[in-house]
């Protein structure tokens, strides 16, 4: 689930408060993972209160924030290492569809 990594990414990274996170040194995949009993809607609102929109309206682009191993680092960074994690990950989900459809980018296969 991408909501945990984009909320400790601002809000940790920030200062700010936020929920228990579902990380777990044992099991490094634990954020990737739906709960047996946990629904769609659980997930959304998970997701709806992991928002960076508040941190993004609290801070200016180089103000300055510390991550869990004490490198120092501004909004503006944390912004451009989000849209490349969320390119990348995309680009994921796009190879995993070709191999299934056997279509790449927007033109079907015929």
């Amino acid at each position: 689930m991408w909501g945990p990594v984009e909320y400790w990414w601002f809000a940790d990274t920030f200062g700010q408060e936020h929920e228990e996170l579902p990380f777990d040194d044992d099991d490094e995949d634990a954020d990737l993972r739906v709960d047996p009993g946990e629904t769609t809607a659980e997930i959304l609102a998970f997701y709806a209160r992991a928002s960076s929109d508040e941190v993004i309206e609290k801070f200016g682009l180089e103000e300055l924030g510390t991550n869990e191993r004490g490198e120092r680092m501004t909004l503006r960074w944390v912004l451009i290492h989000m849209i490349e994690e969320t390119a990348r990950h995309v680009g994921h989900m796009d190879i995993v569809r070709e191999l299934i459809d056997g279509a790449s980018g927007d033109h079907q296969r015929v």
